[in-house]
């Protein structure tokens, strides 16, 4: 039985690329949704940062204050957008840490991850990055803002770790000092971050591969063709 025409196509292709072995730390890069000065869910991002660091990550976080709402016209050259998208650029993986208000993420949270595009010419900012998602509320436990935030890192082609963290009454988690209380939540804590370290060490050298589509791949190939036109 012939093969079908697509599977012709020299864009048809599922070899793996030689195996590589980084030996920098795991670059992460850490986003938190609130501007409070106590701030839980910054709190939570922190928290989240020194455990990476002890893990053996570098660690960055990017602070939001001044970064001006979304408008997909203008304000691309300010200086809090382009420290954004470099430092996504610059990340193997993020954690995303947002409030739960009225049920969903913050419009922070939501700007920050508006601001990330696709691409940016031929670098995609988000694309094969591993990412894990944690909230904070103030009430029950809720996994509202997390999976509203595993849509979004779907959506960026992120992989996005299986395991998620969710504190609920968090002005009860944390010291004075900002560092969280011993309990179950920071286990938890511990586990997702142990478990994004993993799936980085694991994905970050062949991330291009894993999210390659043949669909993009014919489309080069058509665009290609059609500039020799040209």
């Amino acid at each position: 039985m012939s093969s079908p025409n697509y599977l012709k196509s020299e864009q048809f292709s599922l070899i793996a690329p030689a195996k590589q072995n980084s030996d920098h730390p795991p670059r992460i890069l850490i986003l938190y949704g609130s501007l409070r000065a106590r701030s839980y869910s910054r709190l939570l991002a922190e928290e989240a940062g020194r455990i990476l660091e002890y893990m053996g990550a570098e660690v960055k976080f990017f602070d939001p204050k001044g970064l001006p709402v979304f408008d997909q016209e203008n304000e691309v050259e300010h200086p809090k957008v382009q420290e954004l998208r470099e430092l996504s650029i610059w990340s193997e993986g993020q954690v995303w840490s947002s409030p739960e208000l009225h049920g969903n993420i913050s419009g922070l949270m939501k700007t920050q991850i508006d601001w990330i595009p696709l691409s940016v010419g031929a670098m995609r900012p988000t694309q094969g990055r591993t990412l894990a998602v944690m909230q904070v509320s103030g009430g029950s436990q809720s996994f509202n803002a997390v999976n509203s935030l595993r849509v979004l890192g779907r959506w960026m082609r992120m992989i996005t770790i299986p395991n998620q963290s969710s504190v609920a009454k968090a002005y009860q988690e944390f010291h004075e000092d900002g560092t969280m209380k011993d309990s179950a939540f920071r286990d938890r804590v511990i586990d997702v971050m142990e478990e994004l370290m993993r799936f980085t060490y694991m994905t970050r050298d062949n991330a291009d591969f894993l999210v390659d589509r043949y669909s993009e791949r014919k489309e080069r190939e058509t665009q290609a063709r059609n500039l020799k036109k040209l």
